[in-house]
């Protein structure tokens, strides 16, 4: 199934990453219980409707890895898969 985010709205799949404590014990992502802020964009939204009846620029691409405000997630579940929406203003950075 397709998804086609309207506005400036964007689609990620949130990393799930094991974290490993300095002494080398790998934590699995269930003992953390604060959200990862790290996500693949998986589809963008075609922009904003500014004021003056322009669309705005979307400044992410499917694909990159994006750094995104704690909270601002909104998650739901697509065919059995974890999938959030952010809006742009929401993202703070692309990692590379």
């Amino acid at each position: 199934m397709k998804l086609k985010p309207l506005g400036d709205h964007i689609v990620v799949k949130v990393s799930k990453e094991d974290k490993t404590t300095k002494s080398g014990i790998v934590l699995p992502d269930t003992v953390d219980k604060e959200k990862q802020e790290v996500g693949e964009v998986i589809a963008v939204g075609p922009g904003k409707t500014l004021d003056n009846g322009q669309v705005g620029k979307m400044d992410v691409r499917v694909g990159d890895k994006v750094l995104f405000k704690k909270y601002a997630l909104d998650e739901f579940k697509l065919d059995e898969q974890e999938f959030g929406t952010l809006q742009l203003s929401d993202v703070i950075a692309i990692v590379e």
